[in-house]
């Protein structure tokens, strides 16, 4: 039992001792299935905070002969395989967290080294006894004691991708991590299985596309590992009953990654600590700033502003991510940046329509913090000023309202402002800061017709007045009100009958000017 051959499996023991562990060792079905086989090497790309490390833990403590895990396995998922016990703690199993090898380093050259010396010294403990050819090859080294003691390896490596975050712009660097990976991991008798995980897949360019030999499950696709990626709607259901937090709230916040065989899936990180603090908040984004995505947003490709300003309103946008390489620093088109964000957890991917969108209210908050603080002219400062317009409006002040959607108002290449489409997004835009109390509908069935934007008090502000909001162009506000009247929209709404504000907008396309008018709704 070392810190890196065949480690013990107290990892995987806190992870289960914690007041939170959702069962996630189905994944060694998985692996148990493709051990000792020609896709034994796994590549799985998940952002940060997303069970990355507790996954890699997992398979240590499932897979290292320096324990003996049966018990501890017992209880979950795994224990009802038929191939349970025919792989437990049968491997000489190395362990491998690449980002403690790089902060212990100066360079890369000394990474290597540290990472060969730490597990050279800890196999020749082991096996003291052997022939070697030579003592100081690594390979050679793994190779030996395989020929000696037929117990295969199970190679696990986390943070795999962290010399392509650290080194981004040093490919000298990169493809010399690469080639130790290969040369350790490629076309070798005594691995019978491989798995790494980190946050980016595996880099291409040239001949160093290097790792071919790995299956990749990625944000992009994660095939049959979907149900992995992070907390399954029926695991989260279960979690809202035992902690009685209400579902709706939870889905709103932290749902949003969907996949062809889950399609719904959750941030673990963020679901876990509104669990135990009993509220709704953001904590994924605890782990990073937001000047973080503000780097990335901010590159001067065209469209890239338009499309994250559609994806804020609620939009998906189609995306191209085939040419994208895989690392950090490598951007070519909008579409690479925007195929990164889907990486690192920014963005959601839809495969079967190969667009992106922005996943929850979580990480939409981040993108206006983002917005915010750039130099994005009259748009920074309507996101900033969002939660004054809707003071506005719960307080009647019509021409401030206005006065919010025109600086809110934005033309894209895209979408441009010529109808009440355009003008939906613009007033997205102007009332962002209503997300914090509301749930918004779009084209809300109601009466004889369907209501243009609804805005519906969520469970804890069920003070705060519910909103209709018609849209007009080139007509008059009036005409606006006049038609949720007359199409009785809400009618759908009786229980806010006494707190219910009706909002018409119109947006004169020859004067360019917004003008709105406020009603307080009162039954007939």
């Amino acid at each position: 039992m070392g810190n890196y051959l065949n480690p013990d499996n107290e990892g995987f023991r806190r992870m289960v001792n914690s007041e939170i562990y959702v069962d996630k060792t189905g994944l060694l079905n998985h692996t148990n299935r493709v051990i000792n086989t020609m896709q034994c090497c796994l590549c799985v790309s998940r952002p940060r905070r997303f069970g990355k490390s507790m996954a890699a833990a997992m398979l240590a403590a499932y897979y290292s002969r320096g324990c003996d895990s049966e018990e501890l396995f017992s209880s979950f998922e795994i224990a009802g395989s038929a191939d349970f016990r025919k792989y437990l703690n049968k491997y000489d199993t190395v362990f491998l967290n690449m980002q403690e090898f790089l902060s212990q380093s100066s360079d890369i050259g000394g990474m290597l080294d540290l990472i060969r010396r730490s597990v050279l010294w800890e196999l020749l403990e082991e096996y003291p006894d052997f022939r070697y050819f030579d003592r100081e090859n690594l390979m050679r080294t793994m190779q030996d004691i395989y020929s000696g003691t037929k117990c295969p390896f199970v190679i696990i490596i986390d943070e795999w991708d962290c010399v392509f975050r650290e080194y981004k712009a040093d490919k000298e660097a990169q493809e010399q991590y690469l080639d130790f990976l290969r040369d350790i991991l490629k076309d070798k008798g005594y691995i019978h299985l491989v798995y790494m995980t980190g946050i980016l897949p595996i880099k291409k360019y040239g001949t160093h596309s290097a790792l071919n030999m790995f299956d990749e499950f990625t944000m992009i696709d994660p095939g049959p590992l979907a149900s992995y990626v992070g907390f399954t709607q029926k695991e989260v259901e279960e979690l809202c009953k035992k902690y009685d937090i209400g579902m709706d709230e939870v889905k709103n916040w932290y749902d949003g990654y969907a996949f062809e065989t889950e399609p719904s899936v959750y941030s673990p990180r963020s679901v876990v600590s509104c669990m135990r603090l009993g509220r709704i908040g953001n904590y994924w984004n605890q782990t990073e700033t937001f000047e973080a995505l503000q780097i990335y947003i901010d590159l001067n490709f065209d469209g890239l502003r338009d499309d994250v300003l559609s994806m804020i309103a609620g939009e998906e946008v189609p995306v191209n991510t085939e040419n994208f390489v895989n690392d950090m620093s490598t951007f070519r088109t909008k579409d690479d940046v925007l195929t990164l964000l889907v990486h690192l957890g920014y963005l959601g991917y839809d495969l079967s329509h190969k667009c992106v969108f922005i996943p929850n209210s979580e990480i939409r908050s981040e993108y206006v913090n983002a917005v915010s603080v750039s130099d994005w002219g009259e748009i920074s400062k309507a996101l900033k000023d969002s939660a004054d317009t809707l003071y506005a409006i719960w307080q009647g002040r019509s021409g401030q309202v206005a006065e919010s959607m025109r600086e809110a108002h934005f033309e894209t290449a895209h979408i441009q402002y010529n109808d009440e489409n355009a003008l939906s997004y613009t007033i997205s835009l102007a009332l962002y800061a209503a997300r914090n109390f509301y749930t918004i509908h779009r084209e809300f069935s109601g009466g004889k017709g369907f209501a243009d934007l609804v805005f519906i008090p969520r469970k804890h502000f069920s003070e705060k007045p519910a909103l209709i909001v018609e849209l007009k162009w080139n007509k008059n506000a009036e005409s606006a009100l006049e038609q949720i009247k007359r199409k009785e929209y809400c009618k759908s709404l009786e229980e806010y009958h006494g707190n219910l504000l009706l909002v018409g907008v119109n947006y004169d396309k020859d004067t360019k000017e917004h003008e709105c008018i406020i009603e307080k709704y009162i039954k007939r």
